[in-house]
């Protein structure tokens, strides 16, 4: 039985709430204008979403697209002011929950985690492995094709049903989660939601328990759609590349990037790159090379 999420709804959509994400939202927006425009009027706007929400008669808007480079291109999509506020009501009541749920090895839009963590724990799995840098030590990376664009969105409510036994939570989160999709209807989450941050953890979640429980990975991390193992047996990291693709297709309908399959290679935890900039794996004629 997995943990259930008991804050009310009322709680939820309650004027307080909104005020105080609200606050949260507007730190360092307050001269834009679209927000400017919206805090003209604040107590109204704010007791508007309010009753609608309250009532079951809220309907999220549409969004504004744009693009940037983080390094590489992508496309973001922007919702409305009114929208904005009631994802950061969401998410402060819902990531509390969430996040005591995800195992400690994932360090995507995490309170205390982050890229410089995941890297630090990177360098602990490696020494470890290599037995203070004495031993070799093999690394698996992977990655998901088109992440957000790719998350089944039905998947993605079968699996927060488990959690969240109020339905019209549920039904709140479907109307966020349905008003955007990217190829077709059904599939993708926004990038510019703060909502899709917490939604993508928790739907990789399932991953990460398989990758602990069944698969028995010791050494593992994830950092949003890419992750790494850690072993001392080049061999058993193989066997792991099927197991992996079959679950994430068949479970979550995610493919792994097929030119971002880096399988095992070997270094010493001290010679490491940095995560994000591994190299490819050896030609067969190089694995005797250090």
């Amino acid at each position: 039985m997995r943990s259930q999420f008991n804050t009310a709804f009322d709680d939820i959509v309650s004027l307080e709430n909104l005020l105080a994400a609200w606050e949260e939202f507007v730190r360092g927006k307050r001269q834009k204008r679209d927000v400017r425009e919206f805090s003209f009027r604040l107590m109204d706007h704010l007791s508007l979403l309010h009753e609608d929400l309250a009532a079951k008669a809220y309907r999220h808007g549409g969004y504004k697209a744009f693009s940037i480079y983080d390094p590489k291109p992508r496309s973001i999509h922007k919702a409305s002011v009114r929208d904005r506020v009631l994802h950061h009501a969401l998410y402060r009541l819902l990531f509390p929950f969430f996040d005591r749920t995800f195992v400690s090895t994932s360090f995507s839009c995490r309170l205390g985690k982050g890229t410089h963590k995941a890297l630090d724990c990177f360098r602990i799995f490696a020494r470890r492995v290599s037995r203070n840098h004495t031993r070799t030590c093999w690394v698996l990376k992977m990655d998901i094709t088109k992440f957000f664009a790719s998350i089944d969105q039905d998947v993605l409510l079968e699996i927060l049903a488990t959690y969240v036994p109020d339905q019209r939570t549920l039904q709140l989160l479907e109307e966020v989660i349905w008003s955007f999709h990217s190829t077709r209807p059904g599939v993708g989450l926004s990038l510019g939601n703060l909502t899709s941050q917490l939604l993508v953890n928790v739907y990789m979640n399932d991953f990460d328990q398989f990758v602990k429980h069944t698969l028995r990975a010791t050494r593992s991390l994830r950092y949003a759609d890419d992750f790494v193992l850690l072993s001392d047996d080049r061999s058993w990291l193989e066997r792991q590349i099927v197991p992996i693709q079959e679950f994430l297709r068949e479970r979550l309908h995610l493919s792994l990037h097929p030119d971002k399959i880096f399988s095992p290679y070997r270094g010493l935890g001290r010679g490491f790159p940095r995560m994000g900039s591994l190299p490819p794996p050896p030609r067969p004629a190089d694995h005797n090379q250090a």
